[in-house]
């Protein structure tokens, strides 16, 4: 439960932007950030993506306060209580429905992770329909996962902190990036019904051997043959590696959007055209370590050489990522840090915690008054360390005890 009688934490520059929301959200701690793209001649300020993010958490909380500035260069966030779609918090029919613009240049997973984060403590089950022309459902050339690695990828591993019951991911639209990578008009349903008062310590240092492998390669909008060329290449790189390898293959028509046109008026035009592929590798140990990449909106990539990337990214994923890779470990960290007052453990590589995303948020923990990390060398042969955290106990307030 936020307290707004406190001052608000200080930031500068628009990195680290929804987790620092997120965090924000889950300690009710108020945040003020400043310095966002104050440089910039065209599109100074927050960014569509990050407005959106905004409205989605004001969609989802109780009591939340949000401030910008009118150059958009500073923001103070005061957070409220966390209700999902709880009756009277603006749920129509027990779902929330949050509409992407068309100017949206990220992926829906951007929106999805912190959710994700925010539905264990939240008040009631968190149901939210993304739509709208600015829904992308795959991986972007801006970093984000498609929402089928969140599905299969990051997801699963909350079942790790005794979060498992009721949790779905329904791509209902397939959707890839358009012109200059924004919009695409996809779908996507997000219901999390599983709340808890804290999540169960976690203790993961056995990264295991690599079992077997899932996939999904979709196209929209292009020939079926393009997922077929990809999943042929994949099996060549992967196959050696091990025989239990399955990729699924969707496709999907290009969804519609209406344009206006001067000399005809409005038309109806196909987005979110392209194919794609994401991969994940599961452990003897239920480890996970996944890999997207998707085609560019401009082409000119061919579906093999696609499916080699994916496949060599998958292994340099597996090969360096101890028991959590890169794409999850901002999860398992956070999850950790909200814990109760006992000390998790997870083995992670150093190419892993010694990334930017994860140094930064380790430095937002601390400010927030969440517990520091310790590090010890991992006993094995390998050259991962050992990430001790201690829970500090910032319990769902919603929920009773029993």
């Amino acid at each position: 439960m936020s307290n707004n009688a406190q001052a608000p934490l200080r930031f500068t520059t628009q990195q680290a932007f929804a987790s620092r929301l997120t965090l924000a959200t889950l300690t009710g701690r108020p945040l003020r950030i400043s310095h966002i793209r104050p440089s910039s001649l065209t599109n100074p300020g927050l960014a569509p993506h990050e407005i959106s993010l905004l409205r989605l958490l004001e969609a989802v909380t109780n009591g939340s306060t949000i401030e910008i500035s009118y150059t958009g260069t500073i923001l103070e966030y005061r957070p409220g209580l966390i209700t999902g779609s709880a009756p009277g918090s603006g749920a129509s029919g027990g779902v929330i429905r949050h509409e992407v613009a068309a100017s949206c240049t990220r992926g829906v997973s951007y929106f999805l992770i912190p959710l994700c984060l925010l539905a264990p403590f939240s008040k009631a089950p968190m149901n939210v329909l993304f739509t709208g022309p600015g829904v992308i459902t795959s991986a972007t050339q801006a970093g984000d996962v498609s929402a089928d690695t969140v599905r299969t990828a990051i997801l699963p591993l909350y079942a790790r902190f005794g979060i498992s019951a009721n949790i779905e991911l329904r791509i209902v639209r397939r959707s890839n990036p358009g012109p200059r990578g924004k919009g695409g008009a996809g779908e996507v349903q997000l219901m999390f019904g599983h709340q808890v008062r804290f999540p169960t310590t976690l203790h993961l240092l056995n990264p295991g051997r690599i079992k077997r492998i899932r996939g999904v390669a979709y196209c929209t909008g292009v020939p079926a043959s393009n997922n077929a060329r990809m999943i042929e290449a994949v099996r060549g790189v992967l196959n050696p590696m091990t025989a239990d390898t399955y990729i699924f293959s969707d496709v999907s028509s290009a969804p519609f959007q209406l344009t206006r046109d001067q000399a005809s008026g409005s038309v109806k035009t196909k987005v979110g055209i392209g194919f794609g592929l994401s991969l994940v590798a599961e452990s003897s140990t239920g480890c996970l370590y996944s890999a997207d990449v998707v085609s560019p909106p401009s082409g000119g990539i061919p579906p093999e050489d696609l499916g080699q990337q994916c496949a060599h990214q998958l292994l340099e994923s597996v090969s360096a990522a101890g028991t959590v890779s890169s794409t999850a470990a901002s999860t398992v960290l956070t999850l950790m840090a909200m814990g109760s007052e006992d000390v998790g453990r997870v083995q992670v590589s150093r190419n892993v915690i010694g990334g930017e995303q994860i140094i930064a948020l380790g430095r937002d923990m601390k400010v927030f008054g969440l517990s520091g990390w310790g590090f010890r060398e991992a006993t094995d042969s390998s050259s991962n360390v050992v990430v001790s955290v201690v829970g500090k106990g910032v319990a769902n307030v919603s929920r009773k005890i029993t």
